[in-house]
């Protein structure tokens, strides 16, 4: 098979449906030839199911994942000072970016970063801005730029133009069973990452109920792929991995989850998102070599810092500051109430974002119209004591619309019963 373009996609499925490896070259060519499409759908359909059974090697998928890269424009963050990026397997109630953010920022570092929309349960970056009003999550390249230099932050819209094939596999993964792959699963992750352009990276692996990775086995082993990509790549990548079971905040809901970031830049709220942030704010930053130690880190966040910076940044986007306080929260209240009374010993984070999407604030295809000020919020953790009929969580909704569903799906989805021992909300850092 020469280098000429001319690649038979047949020998390529026949290939790794054997177990061979592909080389760089031969994987260049055949998803070339797939994005001018000289590749049916099909013929790509059966080359994934066949990585699926068979996998790729730790070079192989570096290769494809530069490849995927290589598919569409990139950013060229060399002028910034120390360019860093964040990328979280998603959550629920995870608000992490918007703490990170302006935190990291008002250490040096600068976070210019193209962030998804949510699809399912969980919340994208941006919908969650985007509840601020004025906030514009569409910035061209050259303002984009402007205002991570001048900011040390920026957050846009993804652009199609960003690892376009990537984009194409993944529209054909979801269709044709071939999503749960881990080669696939961090190619397409950090395909969109090397694209982006920063230089230092930590990821943020979630595992549990209301993660993609249910076990924290494979978590782990997505996190080790990733970071092998990263240093393949010439990136220094560094993993945290996260329980999942329960939110991560919380609220749950996009004006919500603002409101609660707020609060954690604020010094007001202490708990689970802001351990996480702290944790992958010091490993991205030691990583870049700006900060030593975890303190300089928590002083950042406790001196007002971070809040003026987030502000700055909310602001170079056209938000209005001022009504970070008055967010338009859906006007009408219910309560999940505990069924019996004991200690919470678990809360499905799934089934809670499952009722927000059912209030409307979720999407079930890419396009869909999401209500940013319903949600819920917890009044009790996993670990904590509660009476039957109190509430263990508060439902923000839109005169009933949703509600319904949204208690069926939070039947059962907590458990209370004898007094547990709860754990760290970090289970290990992969450097």
């Amino acid at each position: 098979m020469s280098h000429s373009g001319q690649v038979n996609p047949v020998d390529v499925i026949v290939a790794k449906r054997r177990g061979e490896a592909h080389t760089r070259e031969v994987l260049a060519d055949f998803i070339g030839a797939s994005m001018r499409g000289d590749v049916a759908d099909y013929q790509l359909a059966a080359w994934l199911m066949a990585v699926v059974w068979r996998g790729m090697r730790d070079d192989e998928t570096a290769a494809l994942t530069q490849v995927l890269a290589d598919s569409g424009e990139q950013l060229d963050l060399r002028g910034l000072p120390y360019p860093v990026d964040k990328h979280s397997t998603g959550g629920v109630g995870d608000t992490t970016t918007l703490v990170l953010a302006p935190l990291a920022a008002a250490l040096g570092a600068t976070v210019a970063k193209l962030s998804g929309r949510g699809l399912g349960h969980s919340g994208g970056t941006i919908d969650k801005l985007e509840s601020i009003p004025g906030f514009s999550a569409t910035l061209e390249r050259e303002a984009f730029l402007r205002q991570a230099r001048e900011v040390g932050v920026a957050v846009s819209g993804q652009s199609a133009g960003l690892a376009p094939a990537d984009g194409a596999l993944y529209a054909l993964r979801d269709a044709t069973g071939t999503v749960e792959s881990i080669p696939l699963i961090a190619s397409s992750i950090m395909s969109k990452k090397l694209a982006g352009g920063a230089k230092h990276l930590v990821l943020d692996v979630k595992a549990g109920r209301g993660a993609f990775m249910k076990s924290a086995a494979d978590a782990r082993a997505l996190a080790e792929a990733m970071v092998r990509i990263g240093r393949h790549a010439g990136l220094t990548v560094r993993a945290v991995l996260s329980r999942m079971d329960e939110p991560l905040g919380r609220a749950v809901g996009h004006a919500l989850e603002v409101r609660e970031a707020l609060a954690v830049l604020r010094g007001e709220a202490r708990g689970p998102l802001r351990e996480v942030v702290l944790v992958l704010t010091h490993e991205l930053l030691a990583s870049a070599g700006l900060v030593d130690d975890r303190s300089e880190v928590e002083a950042a966040l406790d001196d007002g810092r971070a809040l003026e910076r987030f502000e700055r940044w909310v602001a170079a986007q056209g938000g209005d500051v001022a009504a970070l306080d008055r967010l338009e929260i859906a006007p009408d209240e219910a309560h999940w109430r505990a069924s019996a009374s004991g200690t919470v010993r678990r809360i499905d984070a799934e089934r809670v974002g499952l009722a927000v999407a059912r209030l409307g604030g979720g999407r079930t295809k890419k396009g869909d119209a999401v209500d940013l000020g319903v949600g819920a919020v917890l009044h009790a953790r996993v670990g904590d004591a509660v009476r039957a009929g109190e509430p263990l969580a508060t439902l923000h909704h839109r005169a009933g619309r949703g509600l319904e569903g949204a208690l069926a799906a939070l039947d059962g989805a907590a458990a209370i019963g004898a007094p547990i021992a709860t754990e760290g909300v970090v289970i290990e850092v992969l450097r």
